[in-house]
Order: structure tokens, then sequence, then C-alpha cells
């Protein structure tokens, strides 16, 4: 079997679909690929972390012409867009996949940088 895709590595970390027999094969594999198990191992930790970050880890809110623009896009489109009718290709999942985890990564690098500080201030003491 080839290495497992990273879309498909990505789908097992989240853990969110019922295992498949693609799963089962692919999990297969990763017990044998010492490169997919470490690609597979870190994803998992990152899902960790992004599930696990609580919204005080994040920075403060984005200011208030985000939220005016997102506003504006959502009102000015003619119509609410369809519902896919037909599975998204190869191409498409493997970007979404690593979209979400692009922003798994995010949220765990500011989660981190957060917590990495709130550990400077408690070694340095009350008061400082």
């Amino acid at each position: 079997m080839a290495h497992v895709e990273s879309a498909h590595l990505v789908e097992l970390a989240l853990s969110n679909a019922t295992p498949t027999d693609a799963d089962a094969e692919a999990l297969r594999h990763i017990d044998h690929c010492t490169r997919c198990r470490d690609e597979l191992r870190s994803l998992t930790r990152l899902v960790t972390a992004a599930r696990t970050a609580q919204l005080v880890d994040l920075p403060t809110a984005p200011p208030a012409r985000v939220w005016q623009r997102i506003d504006h896009d959502l009102s000015t489109g003619s119509a609410p867009p369809r519902p896919h009718t037909r599975t998204p290709d190869h191409r498409k999942r493997a970007l979404l996949a690593l979209l979400a985890l692009l922003a798994l990564a995010a949220a765990a690098g500011i989660a981190h940088r957060r917590l990495h500080e709130r550990a400077k201030r408690a070694q340095k003491g009350p008061g400082s």
C-alpha cells in the first residue's frame, strides 16, 4: 500500500466519522510505516491541543471592521448558497482538510504561547 494520504490522516486524527474499511487498511499501513505513524501522531497532538484550548487562550477579539466585512459579505449575497449534491472530489477534500489543519495549528500555536506566557508570570511570582 502507498502512504496514507494527508487528508485521510487528518480524518483519522479528528476521529469524527465511523471507521470504514479504508480506515482499517490505513491503520494497518500506519502500524508498519514510521513516516505515516509520525504524521498521524503529530496531527493527533494538534487536534488534542486545539480541542482543549479555551477561549481565554485566544488573542483579543477581531476588530469591528472584520465583523462588518463579514456582515456585508453575507448580506450582499443574491441567494443563500445551495448545498452540494455531489461528493467533493479528492483535491477539494484534501484542501478542506489542509485548511482545517491550518486552523488547528493556529489555535494550538496561540494556546501554546498563552500557556507559556502564564508559566513565565507564575515563575516570577505575584505582583510582577
